[in-house]
């Protein structure tokens, strides 16, 4: 009796153990080291990418193709989800791979690099500037003065973002850096006559770089020209579209030379470009300085 009893318990007990080291087993090979393997077996082909409709995603898949990366995969989501997903995997310590632009919070969060781009898919340094509509400047003289002299740096543009991602209210951070940086707004509105409470609409992108320069700019211009501003959230293109057809008064958002190039070369002659409001910035493929690459082409197998 004792020994039909104890067959099955000691068969019990070699299968638990069997279990329980399966169980080890699985989690250390669920573990992917940033060091060991080939990137894309360890990402799993994707990139990380936001709005299909932005520029950014444009210039990524023609880096794939560029790079003839075939088994790659652009993941289409927002820059709010591409935020999360790196927050995540830093965190963890687990390799990713997104698509970035300077200026951005998330440099001053995280310890991360550009992937070097040989091709030169995405160009060398942006700017971002200010269009706004055929006519602006002869209905709208206040605020067309402020816009034409408009201008501050990544560094300027970095305070605000930080603040949002880290809790404030995009109208609360942008109100916060006005009054960091009078003396600078002072010169934005000097000998700019008040505008009495008139109507003007900007357009932007949801990008944490246009969410702060959006919000400042509608901030100056109601506290200091007295307008009433109303601000549109939309995608890239509408923005582009509504500047241009006059249904947007002025958009401080536009990336140039590479970002909105095909918008900039398809609206051309229906706007008019006040120039850069913002010098220094890049866009490309961005990864946690942990990860052992460098280049886009160690994203392709060998």
């Amino acid at each position: 009796m004792l020994k039909t009893v104890m067959k099955p318990m000691m068969k019990a007990g070699v299968m638990l153990g069997l279990t329980f080291a399966l169980a080890l087993t699985g989690c250390s090979a669920g573990k992917t080291s940033a060091s060991s393997g080939f990137v894309g077996d360890q990402v799993k082909y994707q990139i990380i990418g936001i709005d299909p409709g932005a520029g950014i995603m444009q210039s990524t898949e023609k880096a794939l193709k560029e790079y003839d990366l075939k088994d790659w995969k652009l993941v289409e989501g927002s820059s709010a989800a591409m935020a999360a997903a790196l927050d995540k995997a830093v965190k963890e310590k687990k390799p990713i791979i997104v698509t970035g632009w300077t200026p951005h919070w998330m440099f001053a969060k995280y310890d991360l690099k550009y992937l070097k781009d040989p091709k030169g898919v995405y160009g060398g340094d942006e700017e971002i500037h200010t269009i706004v509509r055929s006519g602006l400047k002869t209905d709208q003289p206040s605020a067309y003065g402020f816009l034409d002299k408009f201008e501050w740096t990544p560094d300027d543009m970095a305070k605000v973002m930080v603040a949002i991602e880290g809790g404030k209210k995009p109208e609360d951070a942008a109100t916060e850096w006005i009054k960091a940086n009078s003396a600078k707004v002072d010169e934005w509105v000097k000998g700019v006559p008040k505008a009495d409470g008139k109507k003007l609409k900007l357009a932007y992108v949801a990008w944490d770089s246009e969410i702060a320069s959006t919000n400042v700019v509608k901030q100056v211009l109601e506290t200091r020209l007295g307008y009433k501003v109303e601000m549109m959230q939309v995608e890239a293109g509408p923005m582009w579209a509504g500047v241009s057809s006059g249904d947007v008064d002025a958009i401080v958002a536009a990336w140039s030379p590479t970002t909105h190039k095909d918008y900039y070369e398809k609206y051309k002659g229906k706007f008019e470009d006040l120039g850069p409001n913002l010098k220094g910035t890049k866009i490309g493929l961005v990864v946690p300085s942990y990860m052992n690459i460098t280049s886009i082409e160690d994203l392709k197998k060998k």
